[in-house]
């Protein structure tokens, strides 16, 4: 009997890779913002994972429900630079990208920079802009550079997008062109909170003696950090069953009798790169299969489009997503 205890206590994991660093710096980062932030841990999360990922993400919600401020309270827990821009529907192109002004004492043309030219960059209510503007994000979201007047300007890193927007439904607003949404990491789904949540809101709002709550964050995160971990994510080990489950996952989309429009390869690699920086938080060197089914809707749920017949039949996107996982056998 005390052989097999001794046996039991050897099978302990020992991660290959060494993830305390980064997964001490994800717990900092959640523990700041629990001192403004109740609840919306799946937001949270979800944001973190994609910083480390190094992918943009969109966050859709009612208004109210604190969409705004943790992406802003995320980017102060980051000693790097940050830019808000709030889209209105007469926002032009150059009002983000930046544009060439006339200097009249070298009598040359001079680019002034947009606010797009920083680290993190917030854009609120991202689908309150025409298209036209929606679009000038294109090339910087993807390649991470700007092309004005024949010049390319390269983003410094890190370079991600947190935008926020309210339900398609709301007035005022324009959908996001697929192209624009294919962008995106993840679309975030935020929540009304729980009563308990609404009460501890509340409670904390009634104590709370200062008005400036960024004030209560601390920088916890540098720009060399989050480099560096996003570097330790690529290490993470992914098995080719994995591999091959994850590719499963996608086709399926394509070859789906009730989607009218697949995902396409970038969201394939978005899953793995995503589900790597979920492994990397819990401190495993290797991704499993829940890894992968944690990442998989908020990856797929904005990049898949339902036939019109399932729509009217109530069918929604996140429901489709869960039933496809089912369907496919995890690999063993």
């Amino acid at each position: 009997m005390e052989d097999n205890t001794q046996d039991e206590n050897n099978l302990e994991f020992n991660s290959r890779i060494d993830l305390s660093k980064l997964q001490e710096s994800v717990v900092r980062v959640k523990a700041e913002l629990g001192k403004v932030i109740i609840g919306q841990q799946d937001m949270i999360e979800l944001l973190i994972v994609s910083i480390l990922a190094n992918g943009h993400s969109l966050i859709e919600g009612v208004p109210g429900v604190a969409k705004t401020v943790t992406a802003k309270l995320l980017a102060k827990t980051m000693n790097v630079d940050f830019s808000r821009i709030q889209f209105t529907p007469d926002l032009m192109p150059s009002d983000i990208l930046g544009t060439s002004i006339f200097n009249v004492k070298t009598s040359e043309f001079e680019f002034k920079k947009g606010p797009i030219f920083s680290n993190i960059i917030l854009i609120d209510e991202i689908n309150r802009a025409p298209a036209k503007t929606q679009a000038a994000l294109f090339e910087a979201m993807a390649e991470r550079q700007i092309t004005i007047d024949g010049n390319e300007f390269e983003m410094q890193p890190p370079f991600l997008v947190f935008a926020t927007q309210n339900p398609i439904e709301q007035e005022g607003t324009y959908r996001l062109p697929e192209a624009q949404l294919d962008r995106f990491l993840f679309k975030i789904n935020v929540h009304y909170p729980t009563l308990e949540e609404e009460i501890q809101i509340l409670e904390n709002k009634h104590q709370q003696k200062t008005t400036n709550i960024e004030a209560l964050i601390d920088s916890v995160l540098s720009a060399e950090q989050i480099a560096a971990y996003q570097n330790v994510i690529k290490d993470i080990i992914v098995e080719d069953n994995l591999l091959k489950y994850i590719a499963a996952i996608v086709n399926n989309t394509r070859t789906n009798a009730n989607l009218y429009l697949g995902a396409s390869p970038r969201a394939s690699i978005a899953i793995l790169e995503a589900s790597k920086a979920v492994a990397a938080i819990n401190g495993r060197d290797f991704i499993t299969p829940d890894d992968i089914k944690k990442v998989v809707g908020p990856i797929l749920c904005h990049r898949i489009i339902l036939t019109p017949e399932r729509e009217m039949e109530g069918l929604t996107a996140e429901k489709m997503v869960q039933d496809l996982i089912q369907t496919i056998e995890i690999p063993r």
